[in-house]
């Protein structure tokens, strides 16, 4: 009996150490970029990583009624929710996946269950999942929250399905999840997986990639803000492929989208040149208050990149301006933008890096 006592006795010093390490917050990073863009770096206090008590408490607290989340919050930071949330003009306040949000949140809370095992934290990141599910249209998609379409943008179905994925293939963080949520979770899935499949673009019989946003009905590429104009999109398209590449048992039809997909990165990669920002202390000549500019170089040792925009006919690279007006040289876009946005990026060799051991390991199960 004695020695029993002293096991446990050990078991919950164990527990208790072990719930002092901090949960991850990096994946909260791109909701405070946003959050300091619209309100300024706030001066206040904000909770340590190993606070992850408190910071999954403002998690809870900031949680709408309808299970999701309003975007853009700082969920580090030592404030009254309440205050915090009025302040919020009121379409801010509304629930949304955008800027990778509420999968983030369900992540976080379930890592807090599993080192408390406090049923509060549980609860909310199933109403997140509910939120997940809920917020799905009949043809697969997630909306986004600048145009209502099938939205790849912003990580928001790439998000969804990856947690789902974890889920579906018995991730520790997610054990918790019973039978029933878990048989809503695998339709919601399958008709992500679908959508995916059906959505990936073709050019003159051959499949390419994915563009950024959809219309609900015809599936064909739309856009979004005026900038963000019809186009296969490489940023997304990284994202979507890697995705399917980690299906343990992909279909016949998830191999050759995946195929199509990588040897598109493969044909359409920019070598030799890359993207630098340089200083302009004088201001550019077109915008004095901006003291920076991004060009095009010439460097043959440069990972190969792609830009953000491909023609969806021909992959021909296009940038445009805040107007939505077409360009085809970063030169031509104004300088507010060129600075400001991501026009090119090396997306594509992770793909690239991945697919010969995702194709070896599929040709050894055969």
């Amino acid at each position: 009996m004695k020695k029993t006592i002293i096991a446990l006795a050990v078991s919950l010093v164990a527990f208790s150490a072990g719930a002092q390490q901090p949960v991850p917050t990096g994946r909260f990073a791109d909701a405070v970029n946003h959050w300091n863009k619209e309100h300024g770096v706030q001066a206040y206090e904000r909770y340590k990583p190993d606070r992850f008590r408190e910071i999954a408490d403002n998690i809870v607290a900031y949680q709408n009624a309808d299970g999701g989340w309003p975007k853009n919050l700082d969920m580090l930071a030592s404030l009254d929710p309440d205050s915090v949330k009025a302040a919020l003009k009121p379409r801010h306040r509304l629930s949304t996946l955008d800027n990778a949000n509420v999968y983030t949140q369900v992540e976080y809370l379930s890592n807090v269950y599993l080192l408390t095992g406090d049923t509060l934290y549980r609860n909310s990141a199933r109403r997140g999942m509910e939120y997940m599910l809920s917020a799905q249209y009949p043809n697969g998609g997630w909306r986004g929250w600048d145009a209502d379409a099938v939205t790849f943008n912003d990580g928001i179905i790439y998000g969804v399905l990856s947690t789902w994925n974890e889920v579906l293939s018995g991730k520790s963080l997610y054990t918790w999840v019973d039978d029933s949520l878990k048989s809503r979770i695998r339709a919601s899935w399958d008709r992500g997986i679908e959508l995916i499949l059906k959505t990936q673009w073709v050019q003159d019989g051959v499949r390419t990639v994915w563009a950024q946003q959809y219309d609900h009905e015809t599936l064909r590429p739309v856009k979004a803000r005026a900038y963000e104009l019809p186009a296969l999109s490489a940023g997304e398209s990284a994202d979507i492929t890697m995705l399917l590449m980690r299906i343990k048992k992909p279909s016949p039809e998830v191999v050759e989208a995946v195929k199509a997909a990588a040897a598109w990165f493969d044909r359409t990669k920019i070598t030799g040149k890359k993207v630098v920002t340089v200083s302009v202390p004088e201001g550019l000549e077109e915008d004095r208050k901006i003291k920076r500019d991004r060009v095009v170089v010439d460097d043959p040792g440069a990972a190969p990149m792609w830009p953000r925009y491909s023609e969806l006919a021909d992959n021909r690279p296009f940038f445009a301006t805040r107007e939505g007006v077409k360009v085809y040289d970063l030169r031509e876009v104004p300088a507010e933008r060129r600075v400001g946005y991501s026009w090119y990026g090396t997306w594509g060799n992770k793909v690239l890096k991945k697919y010969p051991e995702w194709l070896r390991r599929l040709t050894e199960k055969k």
